[in-house]
């Protein structure tokens, strides 16, 4: 998943899109968990960037991703980049 979502809307307020921003990553988050694993691989882990764009994106871990978006809301950003991968690994580590 790589998006770009506009936080700037003339109807709709932040506070929304950012709850519709949430919930676009839960259904991808979904989609991706349900997939059957490749033969050898029993996790799936997720690289994550989160940025005002893709240029200044940085990795976030999986866990922090709301919390970073929130942040991003509060210093005003106006657009939100987020890029989401799924990688299968065979162990943790």
């Amino acid at each position: 998943m790589k998006k770009t979502f506009n936080l700037v809307h003339p109807k709709i307020k932040a506070p929304r899109i950012v709850d519709s921003i949430k919930h676009d990553i839960k259904k991808y988050l979904k989609k991706e968990r349900d997939q059957v694993l490749p033969s050898g691989m029993k996790y799936l882990t997720f690289d994550c960037f989160v940025g005002q764009s893709e240029t200044s994106a940085n990795k976030v871990d999986i866990k922090e991703l709301n919390a970073t978006i929130d942040d991003l809301v509060l210093n005003k950003a106006k657009t939100i980049y987020i890029e989401i991968s799924a990688v299968a690994v065979a162990s943790l580590k």
